[in-house]
């Protein structure tokens, strides 16, 4: 079973940076793609960004403000997060995709503007 906990939340102001982190752990798993979706009461879960061997992907509504990065030998996905706006606050949750099946982390909330 594979296991995905995120970090980084926390307060920040409009115009800010923050970066959130998502380490996976567990047994027997390689992810071909991992990335970062948000999601705010009352809405759906929204897509910001992926990260694959060979390309990263990001929604326009953060592109140029957010990069993601990978680090494979620690099993790490990262958001850094440029340019806060007031339509970012959220629980930003991160996914990790194998062959057969899609696991998420338990999410984080970011930003809390101060």
């Amino acid at each position: 079973q594979v296991q995905l906990v995120e970090s980084g939340g926390g307060l920040v102001q409009p115009g800010g940076s923050l970066r959130l982190s998502c380490a996976a752990s567990g047994n027997n798993f390689t992810f071909y793609a991992m990335g970062w979706y948000r999601q705010t009461l009352g809405k759906q879960r929204e897509w910001i960004a992926t990260v694959t061997s060979t390309n990263n992907n990001y929604a326009h509504t953060v592109e140029g403000r957010f990069t993601i990065s990978r680090d494979n030998d620690k099993n790490t996905v990262y958001l850094q997060m440029n340019g806060l706006k007031p339509e970012d606050p959220a629980v930003y949750y991160c996914y990790g995709d194998t062959n057969r099946a899609r696991s998420w982390g338990q999410g984080t909330q970011v930003p809390v503007y101060a």
